[in-house]
C-alpha cells in the first residue's frame, strides 16, 4: 500500500549559491531519524514531479524517458518512491542499514545515516530510444539526481556523501529489486557528527 507523502516545498532561506558552497562528503552521521517532511522533500528533490501536464521532474532526461527508480533505507524499513504520485511504499519492514552496508564494501558510515536513497535505473527505457548511447544518458541523469539530492540536504541543514562502491547483486538483494532495476549510486544524507 502506497503512502502519500507531505506536499514539498519550493522556496527556502539557503540559496542556490549557499548551497553549493557548504556541499562536502560527509562520513560521519549521528544515528538519528529525518521526519516524513524531510524525507518527503528529499525523494522530490531527486526525482519529484515539477510539471503535472508533461509529467516533467527535478532531474533532466534524454527524451523525458525517466529511466531511474528510486529507492530508499532508514531504521525502519526499505521503500520505493513513486514520483507520479509523490508517494512512497513500503518494500519491506526492519533494519537493512547494516545490511546495505555490507553491500557496499563494509562503509559502515551508511548504517549510521538517516537515510540512504539508492538511485536505481531501467536501462531500457532509454536505450530502447537511443541505442547504446542512451547508457551514458542514464549515467547522466542519475548524476543530476545526485546532486539535487546532495544541495537539498544543505538546505535542510543535512549532510550528504556519494557512494559508488558497492557490490550490484548485494545491493538489489537489500532492496528486493526486480530483475530489469540496477541500482547505480547511492547518496547518504544525515546530521553530521
Amino acid at each position: 500500500m502506497r503512502e502519500k507523502l507531505p506536499q514539498p516545498r519550493i522556496k527556502s532561506d539557503v540559496s542556490v549559491e549557499e548551497a553549493l558552497y557548504k556541499r562536502r562528503s560527509v562520513r560521519r552521521f549521528r544515528d538519528q531519524n529525518l521526519s516524513l517532511e524531510v524525507i518527503s522533500q528529499l525523494l522530490w528533490s531527486a526525482y519529484g514531479v515539477t510539471d503535472k501536464n508533461n509529467m516533467f521532474k527535478t532531474t533532466p532526461s534524454a527524451g523525458a524517458t525517466y529511466p531511474l527508480e528510486i529507492y530508499y533505507v532508514t531504521s525502519s524499513g526499505v521503500y520505493h518512491y513513486y514520483s507520479e504520485e509523490h508517494s512512497v511504499e513500503l518494500v519491506k519492514k526492519g533494519e537493512f542499514r547494516n545490511k546495505l552496508a555490507e553491500a557496499a564494501l563494509n562503509q559502515n558510515f551508511i548504517s549510521e545515516a538517516s537515510i540512504s536513497i539508492v538511485i536505481c535505473a531501467v536501462f531500457e527505457r532509454t536505450t530502447l530510444y537511443y541505442g547504446e548511447r542512451g547508457f551514458r544518458y542514464v549515467y547522466m541523469e542519475v548524476g543530476h539526481c545526485a546532486q539535487n539530492i546532495c544541495l537539498q540536504a544543505i538546505s535542510l541543514g543535512l549532510d550528504s556523501v556519494c557512494i559508488g562502491a558497492f557490490y550490484d547483486e548485494k545491493v538489489s538483494e537489500v532492496l528486493s529489486l526486480l530483475s530489469d532495476i540496477v541500482p547505480v549510486y547511492i547518496v547518504c544524507v544525515g546530521v553530521k557528527k
